[in-house]
């Protein structure tokens, strides 16, 4: 995965307010129809502005690290460095690409919990000396590859120890950190700080308290050894309400004002990522094929009690493309159907697939929906977050184009938030309220 940088030369659309996102979703659907019919995503940069702002007004005292692996297309990637965030990169190739863009190693965290070698000295040669680690063997590697490394301890959360079965965890017990400071005593290493992730599925606020207060223990017992702690790293796990926001504020603000008080000189990071692009992204697919089935056959067999057809549509993209986080998690997202119908219309039991005809490759297993033709368009939202990563060589299927947007009104938001990026400028144009665009004028990118 190189990544989207390499054709960098996106455009956005801002549009006056006479046009939304349905407008242009409407105008690209009728372009595919007429071109191909190939999927597609439309990206609403304002969305992401907004988030920042949010973060800002909720969280100021915590400065954001976005996540790449999360979404590492060009627009995304520049917006936010002209925001000033930081980055936090999995791979050389993440680096890499926020690099290009001109974010110093200052603003950039290695968090991989295994490493490579060669990334290790690769993260070694550009200058990106904070990374993260959990268990003595990687304490190792980063001290023969990385002679500048500073490093931030990874201590579990009472959410993810014995968490899942079968769901692989990261981070160290408390028990073991003096252990690993031990090591890194010995093996000349600094340790600057704590990291700790709590999941987004997490619902119990109070394992931040926890975690919170292992992390001064571990401040604390840095101490006893002599190094000079200054980074407490929060992790992700922010869904992208400001509610949630404001509730892990609420629960982290007096702690972090007791446990790491403004002026103790301890710099207070995170690392969300769909955060920030989750609602920014649309996905427009198209139905390519469809069958009948029996409603009491219909899914995993159960009886409905129905007398109606059931139908499951296949459509041009699926979880070996897009869909890719449904094979780990649930979608986080409701199809709507492009087309109008009539409010009176029929609702069938109806499942979607993707275009492998695996059993793995079913997106959403039961819904209802009028009954949908083969090129008929379904519209999922809030599909910017783990969306994006290179296809499966399965029959050809091809990376849908992404359109990105931004409304007039939000552009002029970016601006009161301090963009300072010059490059980014030049990807601007603007759609008139009525969309009337040729191929040749159209939103040119092929990310």
């Amino acid at each position: 995965m190189k990544g989207f940088i390499d054709d960098a030369n996106y455009s956005v659309g801002l549009l006056d307010e006479g046009t939304n996102l349905g407008n242009v979703i409407d105008n690209y659907v009728y372009e595919h129809t007429l071109t191909g019919k190939n999927a597609f995503f439309v990206g609403d940069l304002g969305k992401i502005v907004k988030k920042h702002s949010q973060w800002q007004n909720v969280v100021a005292q915590i400065k954001p690290f976005y996540t790449v692996k999360c979404n590492s297309t060009p627009a995304v990637l520049e917006i936010l460095a002209a925001l000033g965030t930081g980055f936090a990169c999995s791979s050389k190739n993440e680096m890499a690409l926020v690099q290009e863009l001109g974010v110093s190693p200052e603003n950039i965290i290695y968090i991989s919990p295994c490493k490579q070698v060669s990334q290790i000295k690769y993260a070694a040669k550009v200058g990106v000396n904070i990374m993260t680690c959990d268990n003595e063997i990687e304490l190792k590697k980063i001290a023969r590859n990385h002679p500048n490394a500073k490093v931030l301890l990874h201590i579990a959360t009472e959410d993810n120890i014995g968490g899942e079965e079968g769901n692989m965890k990261f981070g160290t017990t408390l028990k073991n950190c003096r252990h690993l400071l031990e090591c890194a005593k010995e093996l000349d290493v600094q340790i600057i700080g704590v990291k700790f992730h709590v999941s987004s599925a997490c619902k119990e606020s109070q394992v931040y308290v926890h975690a919170l207060s292992d992390a001064r223990c571990v401040f604390d017992m840095a101490g006893e050894f002599g190094f000079t702690m200054n980074m407490l790293d929060i992790g992700g796990g922010f869904t992208g309400t400001e509610f949630q926001l404001e509730e892990v504020n609420h629960v982290i603000s007096p702690l972090l004002d007791i446990y790491f008080p403004e002026g103790s000189g301890i710099k207070i990071i995170s690392e969300p990522g769909s955060y920030y692009v989750s609602s920014a992204f649309t996905l427009a697919v198209n139905i390519i094929a469809k069958k009948v089935v029996e409603n009491d056959k219909f899914s995993s067999g159960e009886k409905t009690g129905s007398d109606e057809p059931a139908f499951m549509y296949y459509m041009n993209d699926g979880v070996y493309g897009s869909f890719a986080s449904k094979l780990s998690e649930d979608l986080n997202t409701i199809p709507e159907v492009h087309k109008k119908y009539k409010e009176d219309e029929p609702l069938f039991t109806s499942s979607l697939w993707g275009p492998s005809c695996d059993e793995l490759d079913q997106i959403v297993e039961s819904c209802l929906l009028p009954e949908l033709n083969v090129g008929d368009w379904l519209i999922f939202e809030n599909m910017g977050a783990d969306s994006f990563h290179e296809p499966s060589a399965f029959n050809d299927f091809q990376r849908p184009a992404i359109y990105y947007m931004m409304s007039f009104s939000d552009w002029y938001e970016m601006q009161d938030a301090g963009v300072t990026s010059d490059t980014m400028m030049k990807n601007f144009f603007f759609v008139p309220s009525c969309i009337q665009l040729s191929q040749e004028d159209s939103f040119s990118t092929e990310a």
